[in-house]
């Protein structure tokens, strides 16, 4: 069946096709006759498995066959995820069927300044897609109404509950109309998901899709048996294949140090986790999404929501502590029917908990071990040719927008940045920040100089003058005696920024 046949409007189809989506997903086909009838849907389907063009559809189609106006501060409906990555997605999915029928949306989330949102607010928006604890505040200050919301939907509820949001989002929905249509999408249907559908859904219509386009039944799992010391080779063996990887770790300040260890190696790699300012977290997944970083490391917030096509391998550095995590985060591979490897290192001491999460998870994974990279079961399941091209390292520009500074040293580019007051991926002039691709061995600032961050793990070279110092050997190589460093006629030259504050990037040679 399609979804013309589902009861789909033509012009809604059409702009599917135009994007390669002709066959709905289970979730899709299950969920979107009801949906689009007016009832109110509890819909569970695993990450991945469609959920998000099951509720934009009917949303979409009802507003546009209501025509109402947008009015100022009351917004015509109504979606709530639980992460500014979520939003931002929903965002993208939304905006093509949106400018298909003349809707307006609107963001809103914290880390960033309200202005625009109460502007937008102000001015009148059809869909609000939204995380609760910014909406709350625009309500609480008066500038959103949610009186006059036709539709209500609940993404990822379970991870809302998960942290902590249940009672943000009982306030925000009971300030929605009970006459209006509520939809609920979520991984899991558990007890704190029945206390939202009792309070909130009327008669909903339940659907649970799983099928062979779940995730699970297309991933394979497999556990590393490794040493401790022998984690980051292993994780760079794996991460310098072909293709994207995502790896998740247990702690903010794990991400950061592991994303570290890899650029030092050689691996285009970004992180993701609490730390980071909006403006950081979209620079670094911009640059996932573009290709210029192949790596991102990541702590539980990028479990569920982050959409990012062709992730071939998803690795948990540190097992998650419980099943539903380790659910959500393998999530990010096998999408929508695609196949997907997931893998687990596991250290002596962390046996027994991989063998309870794994058992609870209702998984079988193929466990080897491993004594380091270069083991045959590596190139398995990591096809391809490995390549370290460089790790990036944020080039922070100089007040008149030049790439400025000598060292292209993590910790130096962090002084420079406290130096000059440039925080958080902009300079206080509103100069963007690039990110330049150092290649292990070699200086590769434009400046010249040493990479102060590798030299002292790989013991190499001197520091370098401006005319380009000897550079440190990579970290793989831990005899190598280094390159020379390149000097600006030799390094890479950091490409021009554009006008916003997500990064733009080159490679050093």
């Amino acid at each position: 069946m399609n979804f013309a046949e589902l009861g789909v409007p033509s012009a809604l189809v059409q702009v599917l096709e135009q994007q390669g989506i002709t066959t709905p997903t289970p979730i899709q086909a299950a969920t979107l006759p009801d949906s689009l009838a007016g009832r109110d849907v509890l819909g569970r389907g695993r990450t991945g498995s469609g959920k998000t063009y099951g509720f934009l559809l009917p949303l979409v189609a009802r507003l546009d066959a209501s025509k109402l106006p947008a009015m100022p501060r009351k917004p015509r409906a109504l979606i709530l995820a639980p992460t500014r990555e979520l939003v931002g997605q929903i965002e993208a999915s939304l905006a093509p069927l949106a400018k298909a029928t003349g809707l307006t949306t609107r963001t809103v989330f914290g880390g960033v300044g309200q202005g625009p949102q109460v502007t937008a607010l102000k001015k009148g928006v059809d869909i609000v897609i939204a995380c609760p604890g910014r909406l709350e505040d625009l309500m609480q200050q008066g500038f959103a109404d949610l009186s006059a919301i036709e539709v209500t939907i609940l993404d990822e509820a379970d991870h809302m509950a998960d942290l902590g949001f249940l009672p943000g989002v009982r306030r925000i929905m009971d300030k929605t109309p009970q006459s209006g249509q509520r939809m609920l999408f979520s991984a899991t249907l558990d007890k704190a998901i029945d206390v939202l559908v009792k309070r909130f859904l009327t008669n909903p219509a339940t659907h649970e899709a799983d099928s062979a386009q779940s995730p699970v039944a297309t991933m394979h799992h497999h556990v590393l048996h490794l040493s401790r010391e022998q984690r980051v080779p292993v994780l760079v063996d794996l991460t310098s294949a072909p293709g994207r990887t995502v790896v998740f770790t247990r702690t903010k300040h794990g991400a950061k140090a592991l994303a570290r260890q890899l650029n030092k190696s050689g691996v285009p790699t970004v992180d993701l986790h609490g730390n980071l300012s909006q403006n950081a977290r979209t620079r670094n997944m911009e640059a996932f999404h573009s290709g210029t970083a192949t790596t991102l490391v990541a702590t539980d917030i990028a479990a569920r929501g982050i959409h990012v096509d062709d992730v071939a391998l998803v690795v948990h550095a540190d097992p998650p502590v419980e099943h539903k995590a380790y659910l959500h985060r393998s999530g990010r591979t096998a999408r929508a029917g695609n196949e997907g490897t997931v893998i687990t290192l596991m250290t002596d001491e962390q046996q027994r908990d991989v063998r309870d999460l794994t058992r609870q998870a209702g998984i079988k994974p193929t466990t080897t071990r491993v004594n380091g990279p270069g083991h045959p079961v590596l190139a398995q399941l990591a096809p391809g040719e490995r390549s370290l091209p460089g790790g990036l390292v944020i080039e922070v520009p100089s007040s008149n927008g030049g790439s400025g500074g000598r060292s292209t040293g993590a910790n130096a580019q962090r002084k420079r940045a406290r130096k000059t007051g440039q925080t958080n991926g902009q300079s206080r002039r509103g100069n963007p920040t690039s990110y330049t691709t150092e290649t292990p061995g070699s200086g590769g600032s434009t400046g010249g100089g040493s990479n102060g961050g590798q030299r002292r793990r790989s013991g190499g070279g001197q520091g370098g003058s401006s005319a380009g110092g000897q550079g440190g050997g990579n970290r793989r190589r831990r005899s190598g005696g280094g390159g020379q460093g390149g000097s600006s006629s030799q390094g890479g030259q950091p490409a021009r920024a554009g006008g916003h504050s997500a990064a733009s990037f080159s490679r050093g040679r």
